[in-house]
């Protein structure tokens, strides 16, 4: 059994200025984005972008994150407690953001920057696609030093006690198991994935398929939200949003596949 190593949430204060771990970490995540992104731009993978087009892509991204991601958590996860309290869907600071909600919102951001660009939208997205893990990870590491989002009582030998939790139970760190699998894992697969030639649609397919599918085996780990538990069929809302994720992925490599086998040879 393990114990939580209780960080200061505060990473560093510059007089009355406090800088959070939690933000700190958007901010890595943001930047390994970018860096990735000049990477794969300096490789020609995507000839009709420069990096003035990146760097504004990244920032209208912010916004559909941060946007999208809490009223995505509005909507999902408490739509009864926020129309009571409709002012306080603007107090971020209180914490509350859905990750399925911040990808509609990105996706948002895509399908206009696309036709801005005179570009197909899954042009854009699979560029975009392999860049997201490791900012996903910088995320859940942010969620592990905060010391939140553990996972459920277990009695496996890395079991972490995490005082958060107010029982003194071991538990999975089920922080980590996302930092493992939808960051580093999902990014070397992603990033080995599009390195080859691919049909349109088919890399952006992978990122909803494999990112649904981790995301729905580590729920069975995670500690479902108090105000919520299990919902139909014993699943968690993430598993629930995590499903849909899977078959519209799975559909997408199919039809990107026959598209191809089908186009003229020539």
């Amino acid at each position: 059994m393990l114990h939580y190593p209780e960080f200061d949430p505060i990473a560093l204060r510059l007089g009355p200025l406090a800088i959070h771990w939690y933000g700190l970490m958007y901010l890595v995540g943001f930047a390994l984005v970018y860096i990735l992104g000049r990477v794969r731009l300096a490789r020609g993978l995507a000839p009709n972008l420069q990096a003035r087009d990146l760097e504004d892509l990244i920032f209208y991204s912010v916004l559909g994150v941060v946007l999208g991601g809490r009223l995505g958590y509005v909507l999902f996860y408490k739509p009864a407690y926020y129309l009571a309290h409709p002012l306080e869907i603007v107090y971020l600071w209180e914490g509350g953001m859905s990750f399925h909600g911040g990808l509609i919102g990105v996706i948002l951001v895509m399908i206009l920057f696309a036709r801005k660009k005179g570009m197909s939208f899954f042009a854009v997205s699979d560029f975009i696609a392999p860049l997201i893990p490791l900012g996903l990870g910088a995320g859940r590491l942010g969620n592990f030093i905060n010391g939140e989002l553990w996972g459920r009582p277990t009695d496996v030998p890395w079991g972490m006690v995490f005082p958060q939790s107010g029982d003194g139970l071991p538990r999975h760190p089920s922080q980590l198991y996302e930092l493992g699998l939808e960051g580093i894992v999902l990014f070397a697969l992603l990033w080995w994935f599009s390195s080859k030639p691919r049909p349109t649609g088919q890399v952006s397919a992978m990122f909803l398929i494999g990112y649904g599918a981790f995301r729905f085996l580590v729920e069975f780990t995670r500690e479902p939200d108090d105000f919520l538990g299990l919902l139909a069929g014993g699943m968690s809302m993430g598993q629930w949003l995590s499903l849909p994720m899977v078959l519209i992925g799975v559909a997408m490599y199919v039809l990107s596949a026959r598209r191809q086998s089908h186009s003229p040879k020539y």
